[in-house]
């Protein structure tokens, strides 16, 4: 029987599956990583490991695992964070090593570069948190994760088959208004996460006209992602990249998953007022790192990292598709103007 070797019809040429593997999986890596880091703010767990690198004087990766697996909850968050955030390490040394192997694009070798030293320097900045035991800098470090998720999201739409094909001939079009409602999206949701950290990470020094002040800049914020991603929904036609319009319906059932968690996530931290208007809620007793109650508010912190995932996406692809259509125009004109 004759061996029926693989079609390489579908596979662009320049294309690496090694390189888009280990970007692919570092994007989807780095969200669990932000969920137990999430888990680890919600339980204050941030001090459960006093030393760093090391843990409790052992290496990292040799430290016993019944006694992090089966040990206390707050022990087993933040281990958890430490090994995530070593195999997101791992994974942008073999993105650098992939990159510099099989990469025809110098920039992206290089860009692949920027993406170890960026994680490396969250990594740092994590173990800083720990070493100075500085609140804000667990603020700070939690902002830097979604950056890096958007990063990493990026580098795997710059290895995909469609950034290859974009420039090959696929007659994609994205409109103005979505690759702006998109690129606004990214700083908007980006604003919002950074104002939440500030709630998350607030003291009982802060004033209460600063914690209203942040809770309403908060859900202003809130409503504009709202609004943008309605208005990118909409504005994305079917000659947008399949990148664009999944990313677009994607946000919308994103983001109304994460206004329902954002009430949820008041409700399980300070109840509702008016208490003979809700009398469902009246018997409610909110209960200070209980199960459901850090489940609900670790899930809106995820979702708002995965709404910044997707603007990512919808961004960098409506953005290509405009690049490599503005190329083929100009290059049509050049045709035709030596014709001429």
């Amino acid at each position: 029987m004759r061996e029926v070797l693989p079609s390489t019809k579908d596979v662009p040429p320049g294309y690496s599956r090694w390189v888009f593997g280990f970007a692919l999986s570092l994007a989807v890596g780095v969200f669990p990583l932000i969920w137990v880091g999430s888990l680890v703010t919600t339980y204050d767990a941030g001090m459960a490991v006093p030393d760093w690198p090391s843990t409790y004087g052992y290496n990292m990766f040799a430290y016993p695992l019944k006694t992090w697996l089966f040990g206390p909850f707050d022990l087993l968050a933040e281990h958890s964070h430490r090994l995530l955030g070593s195999m997101a390490g791992l994974l942008s040394i073999g993105l650098v090593v992939s990159a510099w192997r099989f990469e025809q694009r110098a920039w992206f070798r290089w860009w692949a570069v920027a993406v170890l030293v960026a994680v490396i320097c969250q990594g740092l900045l994590g173990g800083l948190r720990v070493r100075l035991d500085a609140r804000t800098l667990a603020m700070v470090h939690g902002c830097t994760a979604s950056l890096f998720f958007a990063m990493a999201t990026a580098t795997a739409v710059m290895a995909s088959k469609f950034w290859y094909r974009a420039a090959g001939g696929e007659r994609w079009q994205t409109s103005s208004s979505a690759r702006w409602a998109a690129t606004l999206l990214v700083v908007t949701s980006f604003l919002q996460l950074t104002i939440g950290a500030q709630l998350r990470h607030i003291t009982g020094g802060a004033s209460p006209r600063f914690f209203m002040g942040a809770v309403h800049l908060h859900l202003t914020l809130a409503a504009l992602v709202v609004l943008l991603s309605l208005i990118l929904a909409v504005s994305v036609n079917r000659q947008a990249a399949p990148p664009t319009r999944r990313s677009a319906l994607g946000l919308v059932v994103l983001v109304l998953l994460q206004v329902a968690l954002g009430i949820g996530t008041w409700l399980v931290n300070y109840a509702l007022p008016w208490p003979e208007l809700t009398a469902g809620l009246a018997q409610y007793t909110i209960q200070a790192k209980g199960y459901a109650e850090s489940m609900v508010v670790t899930a809106h912190v995820a979702t708002g990292s995965l709404i910044i995932c997707f603007s990512t996406v919808a961004t960098v692809a409506a953005w290509r598709t405009q690049a490599a259509r503005a190329t083929r125009l100009e290059g049509n004109w050049q045709w035709k103007k030596q014709l001429a």
